[in-house]
């Protein structure tokens, strides 16, 4: 009896795992077919779902920083020509260390000049902003069509320090314009004028009394210009101081130019 129970079950047990086998069977050649007809099982799908990418979604974001405006464009354009011709028109590349025996010492905008004469230091200071004019005069009409421009030049307001020991004479000087009418019988054509005079100890501070070089007696005034010449400040080197800074601000003018153009393009 208990030999006829094994062999049932004995039975069943294979049944069972021939079943799981064409149940196995089954599937995998479900599977087969699918994949040859193109569809994909459930299983498969499900697989692919979660592989696939996620889908691009538009935001409202700002645009990024490099995305330049039409305005910074335009200006970008316009800076690349104007420093091209600006380049082009430039007489001195290097600016010279020294003029007429004054060592330069360059400070942004400001200048200075200064020479050691025996017991005398003589120090011209000036500051090229806002100097620059045209040289042609008002009633003088530019030829649109030929596209004949003035030369701009730069005429400084300029400070002449006279220094012995602690005391100081001190010059305020300009240069003269064209349009200033010569006064009959003036046999002098200046280049430039004293416009104050001050003398001190120490340093200077506004107590400090000084006197307008318009109101000078005239002949004092001659004899002071003298004095200067005497010192190498003649109306020549005016001129040259003038041609130094004119050169020097268009130098300065076109590095402007170019921090202008580095500012608008970086991001």
């Amino acid at each position: 009896m208990n030999c006829l129970i094994r062999a049932a079950a004995q039975l069943r047990g294979v049944a069972g795992l021939a079943v799981a086998g064409a149940e196995a069977r089954g599937v995998a050649l479900r599977r087969g077919l699918a994949l040859a007809s193109g569809t994909r099982s459930p299983l498969v799908a499900a697989t692919s779902t979660l592989r696939s990418p996620l889908p691009l979604v538009a935001t409202s974001a700002p645009p990024a920083r490099f995305m330049h405006s039409k305005g910074e464009r335009e200006l970008v354009e316009f800076l690349t020509e104007e420093i091209t011709a600006e380049r082009k028109a430039q007489k001195v590349k290097n600016i010279p260390t020294e003029l007429d025996g004054f060592k330069v010492q360059l400070n942004g905008a400001e200048v200075t000049l200064t020479k050691k004469v025996d017991s005398e230091t003589i120090s011209i200071n000036f500051n090229v902003n806002h100097t620059v004019d045209s040289e042609s005069s008002d009633d003088e009409v530019v030829d649109a069509d030929k596209e004949e421009f003035a030369e701009m030049r730069s005429r400084p307001q300029f400070e002449i320090d006279i220094i012995r020991g602690d005391a100081t004479l001190s010059f305020t000087c300009s240069f003269i314009q064209d349009t200033q009418p010569v006064q009959e019988g003036d046999g002098y054509n200046d280049v430039f004028g004293i416009d104050e005079i001050t003398m001190y100890q120490g340093e200077w501070n506004d107590k400090i009394y000084a006197v307008a070089g318009d109101v000078l007696d005239g002949y004092l005034y001659d004899l002071l210009m003298n004095y200067l010449e005497e010192k190498g400040i003649s109306n020549e080197f005016a001129e040259k101081l003038s041609d130094f800074s004119t050169n020097y601000e268009h130098s300065a003018y076109i590095c402007l130019l170019e921090s202008l153009s580095k500012f608008t393009v970086k991001p």
